[in-house]
């Protein structure tokens, strides 16, 4: 099956050609960054002006590398949610145009199903399994007994680490994106500073609001008290404490589901280069397992992804129509 796919979430419009889930025949992404770094993070009106002005070029871009013609394509994805409003409504919109236009079938997936079928294109899943999702927008842990099975044990009960990291940048004025700068700076200080230990009500969920917080109460006492603070020791000490408040919850699901024969990660917060050191960690502890972070280019949004999921939902029975709309707050099923 060639899937020809769309994603436009949030800062970034994509399209792709894929060739049964594993050949990438193209892979478009126009981002947004340097527009929204001007503003200290995405802006969702400017977000969505700029992906009506992109995804034309985007789309036409992607089945240009790909070779192919509209002829070849047996298959339409876009990402139907979550993400913000406005730019889903366009990726969708475009999707269904193109679906009228060639008679092509269509199919909306969700774009954290996306995330975790980017693993397929560095490693063969192995169910049932467990999925991190770490991201900007989401930070969620799922555990999937096939391909289609999505169990969600634990989420975030308020800020995703992603926006916590961006967050967290702010204070110090770092600029936005705020995750690649604290993970640099962290690797030149020492996590050397208490903060708040955050507390989430679930067995397997997370929160990060309150170390958000605390990172703001930390750079203000010590102003107060005129003490002096490195900035490369928050920033360890902020991740540190972040990505244990994730992988202790990790922990505790592989020991309570000794089952799992395989640990994925996914979202773009799974670039950070100390919770790819985790993960290694992990994968020392526990030999009889397989874990897997998909390469650095699949981890930010892309369309592949979308590609990947559109196939698997299809095969799965899922179809949509015209009457296809963006679905904000769309959850994982």
């Amino acid at each position: 099956m060639i899937v020809f796919a769309i994603e436009s979430s949030c800062d970034e419009t994509a399209a792709a050609v894929v060739k049964d889930q594993t050949e990438v025949l193209s892979s478009i992404v126009s981002s947004q960054i340097d527009t929204h770094t001007q503003f200290g993070g995405v802006v969702p009106e400017v977000a969505s002006r700029l992906h009506v002005e992109n995804v034309s070029v985007v789309i036409d871009q992607a089945i240009r590398q790909s070779g192919l013609t509209w002829d070849d394509i047996d298959l339409i994805s876009v990402t139907q949610g979550p993400g913000l409003i406005g730019c889903l409504h366009v990726g969708v919109q475009a999707a269904k145009t193109l679906s009228m236009l060639y008679n092509i079938p269509l199919v909306g997936v969700n774009h954290l199903a996306g995330h975790i079928y980017a693993n397929k294109l560095d490693t063969t899943l192995q169910f049932p399994l467990l999925a991190l999702l770490v991201s900007g927008g989401n930070s969620e842990l799922i555990y999937m007994k096939d391909e289609n099975s999505f169990d969600v044990l634990g989420e975030t009960q308020d800020d995703a680490i992603g926006e916590a990291y961006d967050k967290v940048a702010r204070v110090l004025n770092l600029g936005y994106p705020g995750g690649p700068k604290i993970d640099k700076l962290a690797k030149l200080g020492k996590p050397i500073y208490k903060l708040p230990q955050p507390k989430a009500q679930g067995e397997y969920d997370f929160s990060f609001s309150g170390l958000k917080s605390g990172v703001l109460q930390f750079v203000k006492r010590m102003e107060r008290q005129n003490e002096t603070w490195t900035m490369e020791d928050l920033a360890a000490s902020f991740q540190e404490t972040a990505l244990e408040e994730i992988f202790s919850k990790v922990r505790k699901a592989i020991k309570n589901h000794p089952e799992v024969k395989q640990m994925i990660v996914g979202g773009g917060v799974s670039a950070n280069s100390r919770l790819r050191e985790k993960v290694q960690e992990l994968a020392a502890q526990h030999p009889d397992m397989d874990f897997n972070v998909p390469p650095m280019k699949c981890c930010t949004d892309n369309a592949t992804m979308i590609a990947i999921a559109g196939e698997i939902a299809w095969n799965n029975g899922r179809r949509s129509d015209l009457s296809l709309g963006a679905d904000a707050g769309m959850e994982i099923q």
